[in-house]
């Protein structure tokens, strides 16, 4: 994988993600402590609002991003939202109530919207080998688990030192260079033909070819199962560690960091075991094993009390393992489920629909945590990821070739899709994604 970082844009773009979430990193273990200052033993109620006011930034503002940037040079759009969010994380040590926090995170995780799925989606422009790309996406992961990983341990280290308040400085540093390093890479225009679609088109595109493949509609349960576990681990983890172990700010980075591992490794392992294991194999494995092991945690503190500490890191990595294993392949799926001048609207459609998962289990993380208690929440949590896989397996069928046989009853026989695939009648076979002249999958054909 290494080997990618000497082609240039890539290894300028893959810098650029590294160093933008080591920033986010450090910027979730500050906003942590802020609210554990500001609210006490509530800050599991405010954080999940913080991550439920993240996850509306994202559902709601994704695909409107995405479609009002579709007519600007994606370089001049990743560099804008990258200082917004500069600018944003500059004020936040200066903030005194947690209302503040909620308006702060909104802007900054608006920015986030249009970042993130533009980017995603300029990464198979750059790397258009379906090998290399496979790779990229185990060093997207891995880029992704800094911020699980090293950025906590940073920020453990950090925090002997210095307040918390500083660590916000690190993000804006993050946000920055972020910035200067995509201005340096060359990035491909976007396909011409994007270009040209009306608003409305461009606003729907990416969600109507996302529902109508059984694939996606699969990956869409397993985000939800991904979700359900991984909202527990982040909004809970300051609560459990600090009220319940007793323990202080650096435990707390060292829990997060558990999780990150596991992510690391399921990372570092994916690229060999998805050229001999088909992508739906893995992924609906991780699900089943991660639900599972969520479930069988909340029971042994339900009739236990707390696992020992090292017992509890062992389960957050584990958990980090197969939250990584469902989400790392998913960009093979959007890359082969779509044309590639209608790959920026269905990333930035996975991104609103996947955070529309999260925007569930944020709020049951924070609240009903509160409430019911941590044991018993994570019960619920660990339920409805069980439930995001069974409706995976019932929704992605075993057999998803990519190239289909299929027939066009409402095309004219001079269509010139049918002459680009000349068969018998109107009946073909080539690789089948939803566009405009399959606006269905073939077994409702």
């Amino acid at each position: 994988m290494i080997e990618l970082l000497r082609h240039p844009a890539y290894g300028r773009l893959f810098t650029a993600q590294v160093v933008a979430l080591i920033g986010t990193g450090m910027l979730t273990v500050a906003l942590g402590l802020l609210a554990y200052d500001l609210a006490g033993e509530d800050a599991g109620p405010v954080l999940g609002t913080v991550f439920a006011i993240k996850m509306v930034a994202y559902v709601g503002l994704a695909p409107l991003a995405n479609a009002l940037a579709g007519r600007w040079p994606r370089k001049r759009v990743l560099i804008g939202a990258d200082m917004v969010r500069a600018a944003v994380a500059l004020t936040l040590p200066f903030i005194d109530a947690v209302w503040q926090i909620y308006v702060l995170v909104f802007v900054l995780q608006a920015a986030s919207a249009t970042f993130t799925p533009a980017f995603q989606a300029v990464i198979p422009d750059v790397l258009t080998d379906e090998r290399d790309y496979t790779r990229a996406l185990s060093l997207s992961r891995l880029a992704y688990d800094l911020e699980n990983l090293l950025s906590p341990a940073l920020a453990g280290l950090l925090l002997a030192f210095i307040s918390y308040h500083w660590l916000f400085g690190g993000t804006v540093i993050g946000f920055a260079g972020s910035a200067l390093l995509v201005l340096a890479a060359a990035i491909p225009p976007a396909g011409p033909e994007k270009q040209l679609r009306p608003f409305r088109d461009r606003l729907t595109k990416g969600i109507n070819i996302y529902v109508a493949t059984p694939r996606l509609r699969g990956l869409l349960a397993l985000n939800l199962t991904a979700a359900a576990s991984g909202a527990f681990v982040l909004v809970n983890t300051v609560v459990l560690v600090r009220g319940g172990y007793g323990m202080g700010d650096g435990a707390v980075a060292g829990a997060l960091a558990a999780f990150g591992g596991g992510s690391m490794l399921a990372a570092l392992a994916l690229p060999r075991l998805l050229e001999q294991v088909s992508d739906r194999k893995v992924m609906l494995a991780a699900g089943l094993l991660l639900a599972a092991l969520t479930l069988a945690h909340a029971g042994y503190q339900v009739m236990q009390g707390l696992p020992d500490w090292a017992m509890l890191l062992a389960v957050w990595g584990l958990s980090g393992l197969y939250y990584a294993s469902i989400l790392t392949p998913s960009g093979r799926l959007l890359r082969n489920s779509a044309h590639a001048e209608d790959r920026p609207a269905l990333f930035a459609a996975q991104f609103t629909l996947s955070h529309l998962c999260w925007l569930i289990t944020y709020p049951i993380a924070g609240w009903a945590g509160s409430a019911l208690g941590l044991p018993e929440t994570m019960a619920v949590l660990g339920a409805i990821g069980m439930g995001g896989w069974l409706l995976a397996l019932r929704a992605w069928p075993a057999d998803d070739a990519r190239v289909i046989e299929h027939e066009h009853r409402d095309l004219p026989q001079d269509h010139p899709h049918l002459r680009d695939h000349p068969a018998s009648g109107r009946r073909h076979r080539h690789v089948f994604v939803i566009d405009d002249e399959h606006r269905v999958w073939p077994t409702h054909c």
